[in-house]
């Protein structure tokens, strides 16, 4: 039976990747150290024999018994509100902890994957972003610690990739939604939820025409098996095309959730907030043979079903 580990666990997609690799018929091992995952998204797999939870900071040193065969790893805080409160654990799970698990797949002939992010390309000059693209990056700005922690886990993953022979994929991941998401982890589609759902203001920052592009996890998920199981070593992007304005987004929301005391709230722009996201997928869609099938209307009623769980109208 393979066997696979998944840092970031018990995390929104770690989780989420948890159930896709037990499906597959995997033998699989979550970690995480719990500081923005939470064990209720995999405490359904606790009883199954073929899954292990280590409660672990791979930033010190991993040591998994017996043999391995994936490594995918996905910890890391991934939002503005954890890495703006943790950014020296944010910098640390990107660079040592990136570090300790190459070193983990070399020594166990491991293939290993990184969750790379669309936040390397940062405010960006090109549109929409390809592969190819470097990137416009504020290093010393305040989101630069995920930016900068992301950008060195792609350089060392290809270095050990060069130099050591190691096996290694990388995803860079854009948005992604859906069930699981922490209700208050700062991003824009848990902060719409939760704001619409309890009747409050949802914050909109600048004049909302800054754009995001919005993928349903399940397709995510597909895309990462497929990256993973593939041949190709170099960056690809994983996310849906479809673009729209933060703005157009917010109504969406508003008219989903109906709650006639929920209202759009302008607040100043934050510090090199990206004005642009939407993935070139030409890549996926030639190599892996992938492509969302999850319209954002599905993905949203999906998703709003959880929230409806886990949010308390005011």
């Amino acid at each position: 039976m393979k066997k696979v580990l998944i840092t970031g666990a018990a995390g929104f997609l770690g989780s989420h990747l948890c159930d896709r690799f037990i499906a597959e018929g995997f033998h699989v091992i979550g970690m995480d150290n719990l500081i923005t995952g939470d064990l209720a998204n995999i405490e359904h797999l606790f009883p199954l024999k073929r899954f292990e939870y280590y409660h672990h900071d791979v930033s010190k040193f991993v040591h998994v018994p017996g043999d391995l065969h994936y490594i995918l790893h996905f910890a890391s805080p991934a939002s503005p509100i954890d890495y703006l409160q943790m950014p020296i654990q944010t910098l640390k799970v990107g660079s040592l902890g990136t570090h300790n698990l190459l070193g983990l797949a070399k020594a166990k002939g491991a293939r290993f994957m990184i969750a790379s992010t669309s936040e390397v390309y940062g405010d960006p000059l090109v549109h929409p972003q390809v592969e190819e693209y470097w990137g416009n990056v504020n290093p010393i700005g305040p989101r630069g610690v995920y930016d900068e922690a992301k950008r060195f886990q792609e350089a060392i993953t290809m270095a050990y990739h060069r130099y050591h022979g190691v096996e290694t994929r990388m995803v860079r991941i854009f948005n992604t939604y859906g069930p699981r998401m922490r209700v208050n982890d700062g991003r824009v589609l848990p902060a719409f939820f939760s704001q619409a759902i309890r009747g409050e203001g949802l914050t909109v920052f600048g004049n909302g025409e800054q754009t995001r592009s919005f993928c349903y996890c399940d397709d995510l998920v597909e895309g990462i098996y497929r990256l993973l199981m593939s041949d190709y070593a170099d960056p690809v992007n994983i996310g849906n095309p479809s673009e729209i304005t933060v703005m157009q987004f917010a109504k969406e929301i508003l008219a989903l959730v109906n709650n006639p005391k929920a209202f759009i709230d302008y607040r100043p722009l934050p510090v090199d907030d990206p004005k642009q996201r939407q993935p070139d997928i030409t890549k996926a869609r030639e190599i892996l043979g992938w492509e969302p099938k999850f319209n954002r209307e599905e993905g949203l009623k999906l998703t709003y079903e959880y929230f409806k769980k886990v949010v308390k109208p005011a």
